[in-house]
């Protein structure tokens, strides 16, 4: 089955196949070549089809992100070669629980580590064949300004709802760090074309970094198997919309089949970006949402990531934790700790944490001594003077408040910056009676899953603590109402990060809910999160993505458009255009001869805001008309008079006027309607109804006709005319439900018209 790009629609339509090599060139594994690609086509996109026979007979998962599920060293033997080892705390590697044993896994990305160009051949061959891993080596000029230029300065900056209003709230859009990401896109496409059988094999494609990559894929094979999930927030319109590149990401994004996202609220602004911006709408159909697209139906996924339960247990069984625990519980001895757990950067919200603490303890002398707060900071992801004001800011505020609520032997902030071992950050949580998060804006943030997995504890550590294992477990959480696992934990207190009296008025209550309470609300967490872990939202994904690309084969595929414009077309088999040549012995063999031609979307020059017909068009209909043999009639929904004036020129024409309510055989002829005595007092009553909607809604008119009313809305508002078209629409039927008349909806309009027969539609 061919599947490869075509430019020429008409081509691949009529079965006109270009006979091509089924001979794959073999990509070279290492990338070398520094600078930026073109956004517009590369050599190759027009040269790989997707019929090569399948070398795989399992099913495959190809799962590309940005870094390898892999930790690299310096061998220690003094060879000066490369060691490598599986990064446990990767998402990348735990989602590969839930795909099945059955499922061959090959992961494409880049190393964290710097690799000698003279190594990267040898290093390449070295994790596909002990990894299964294919690492894209990207050059370190690129790569900077690809991941801390337009990933971090732009897309997670915007991302987070953070607008570029000056320099140096993430600094102003630069193309060249556009032309740098979407070169990065490219290099990870050729990794992917290195092994990919793409008939056979599902590729699934992670978050911001590589928003572009389904464009690139699908440029390639058209039934490329492919899912997309953003693992950070998506904003909405009003902040998507002053990215420069806004349209060129949401079509990317749309070249997938199934794009998945953690919270409704994330779905909810990309279908309206798709909407709004691309006019592209959404279904929901028996439980699923789809957006058509060019024929394909473009599948959306709403499920939060969860966490490896197995790996927690395993770091929960270690003598180490039990230790370090032991050790925690010692020097908190007679305290209640409450524990944050953030990355240092600016929207996790730290310092108003730490505001929320300082008030708590200002406002209630008599829980001084009594309440510490360890606020673990891990090392910042990206980097910049925002991070440096965020470190500065936070450990000039703890210093503030153990000046002045702390005491010898007491402090009311224990601020750590370092690294800790994943063991002592557990440790940290079993002995923690609540955990905060006061993220002002998060994508998922999974310390609270982590919090109430080690809280659940075991009997080891029960024994440590001097709990009786038969005693009901019990936790607290403060969360905002900000980050992606908010809606999950509905036992969790919810809270606005900035409002810091809320947020010191929740510490509080969370410090005073009863032991009951705190079981109950434990209970309910625990059982959510033990059976929502990665591997369940794993193996969900892939049976979403199996369903939303069962009809690949089926459908009639070709892609059509330029660069990042690029989309696939898809119809039914059964789709075929007609002949030319046909058409043409056709029309001479014949001696009579019917032309029926729609105006609004046929004759009418596209895009133009002249509604009438040029000279070259009438003067094709003029000599239509002039064949005897011919009986031409032009079918529009325009009013009679305005028809009439356009063709004066063309007295064979014949003309069906709004929609063939008026029909006039030849210039000649009186109109004709289909009813012999109109009745059109109706309109007295819908007309009002109109106006109220029309004064209501910006944007929207009303279009009087002969025989109808026609309410548009194609420049108001979207969201809010599709809206006041179904208030509208039920109005209409409610107080015209005794007239002899039909009200229906359309493309952004609404119509009220006479319920007679002979309409041409």
């Amino acid at each position: 089955m061919v599947s490869r790009s075509y430019s020429n629609l008409l081509d691949l339509a009529s079965g006109d196949f270009p006979n091509f090599s089924r001979e794959k060139k073999r990509l070279p594994r290492v990338a070398t070549v520094a600078g930026v690609l073109s956004e517009i086509d590369d050599e190759n996109s027009n040269s790989v089809g997707s019929d090569a026979p399948s070398s795989v007979s399992q099913e495959r998962m190809i799962i590309v992100g940005n870094q390898l599920p892999l930790r690299a060293h310096r061998s220690s033997d003094g060879s000066g070669g490369w060691t490598f080892s599986w990064d446990e705390d990767s998402l990348l590697l735990q989602l590969k629980d839930g795909l099945g044993e059955d499922v061959e896994v090959i992961y494409v990305g880049c190393i964290k580590e710097q690799i000698d160009l003279s190594e990267q051949d040898e290093v390449s061959q070295t994790l596909l064949e002990t990894f299964k891993c294919v690492p894209a080596f990207i050059p370190p000029e690129l790569f900077s300004k690809f991941y801390h230029g337009f990933c971090k300065q732009h897309l997670w900056p915007l991302f987070h709802y953070m607008l570029p209003l000056s320099p140096d709230l993430g600094g102003r859009f630069d193309r060249s760090l556009w032309q740098a990401y979407v070169s990065v896109n490219k290099i990870f496409a050729d990794k992917v074309m290195e092994v990919i059988s793409p008939d056979d094999d599902f590729v699934w494609v992670h978050d911001y970094h590589l928003m572009v990559l389904p464009t690139f894929l699908r440029k390639r094979f058209n039934r490329v198997k492919l899912g997309f999930f953003l693992h950070s927030p998506f904003p909405s319109s009003e902040i998507y919309r002053t990215l420069p590149i806004r349209d060129e990401l949401l079509r990317a994004l749309l070249n997938a089949d199934l794009i998945g996202f953690h919270t409704f609220d994330y779905a909810r602004h990309f279908l309206s970006c798709c909407s709004r911006m691309l006019g592209v709408s959404y279904q929901s159909k028996r439980g699923y949402i789809g957006l058509e697209y060019f024929g394909r139906t473009v599948s959306i996924k709403i499920l939060p990531v969860g966490i490896h339960i197995g790996q927690l247990q395993s770091v929960l069984n270690l003598p180490e934790t039990e230790a370090k625990v032991a050790e925690l519980q010692d020097q908190f001895k007679g305290q209640i700790v409450m524990l944050g757990v953030d990355d240092m950067d600016i929207f996790k919200g730290i310092s108003l944490k730490l505001l929320a603490m300082e008030q708590l303890l200002s406002q209630n002398p008599s829980k001084r001594g009594k309440i510490v707060l360890v606020q673990i900071a891990n090392p910042a992801r990206g980097r910049g003077r925002d991070v440096q004001e965020v470190q500065s800011e936070t450990h000039a505020t703890v210093r503030r408040i153990n000046k002045i609520f702390g005491r010898p032997g007491y402090q009311p902030v224990v601020l750590i910056d370092t690294p800790l071992q994943f063991y002592e950050r557990i440790a940290y949580y079993v002995i923690a009676e609540c955990c905060l998060v006061t993220a002002v804006r998060d994508g998922m943030n999974l310390i609270p899953y982590e919090y109430i997995i080690c809280r659940q504890g075991n009997e080891k550590l029960d024994m440590t603590l001097g709990l009786d294992p038969s005693t009901a477990k019990s936790s607290m959480l403060v969360v905002s109402e900000f980050v992606g696992c908010s809606p999950s934990l509905s036992g969790a207190i919810r809270v606005n990060p900035w409002n810091i009296d809320a947020v010191a008025e929740a510490m509080d209550s969370a410090l005073g809910v009863s032991d009951a309470e705190k079981q109950m609300r434990h209970e309910k967490h625990y059982r959510y999160v033990s059976t929502h872990d990665v591997a369940y939202w794993a193996r969900s994904f892939l049976q979403d993505l199996e369903r939303a690309c069962r009809d690949h084969m089926r459908r009639r595929c070709w892609g059509i458009g330029f660069g990042l414009g690029f989309r696939v077309v898809a119809l039914d088999p059964n789709f075929r255009k007609l002949s030319i040549d046909h058409i043409v012995s056709a029309y001479k063999r014949t001696k009579n001869r019917a032309i029926l031609l729609d105006y609004d979307g046929t004759i009418m020059v596209p895009g133009s805001i002249s509604t009438s017909p040029n000279a070259e068009a009438v003067a094709i209909l003029d000599n239509l008309c002039r064949d005897p043999k011919n009986v031409v009639f032009l079918v529009s929904g325009k009013d009679r008079d305005t028809l009439a004036e356009w063709f004066s020129s063309c007295e064979g024409l014949g003309i069906a006027a709004e929609h063939g309510y008026f029909v006039r055989p030849n210039y000649g002829v009186d109109w004709e309607t289909c009813v012999s005595v109109p009745d059109f007092s109706w309109k007295q009553i819908a007309e009002p109804v109109m106006k109220l909607y029309t004064e209501t809604t910006d944007g929207s008119t009303i279009e009087t006709k002969e025989s109808a009313l026609v309410w548009n809305f194609q420049y108001a508002d979207p969201d809010f005319g599709s809206c006041q078209a179904k208030e509208l629409l039920d109005h209409l039927e409610s107080v015209l439900a005794n007239e002899p008349v039909s009200v229906k909806s359309g493309p952004n309009i609404v119509e009220v018209k006479p319920q007679v027969s002979g309409f041409l539609l």
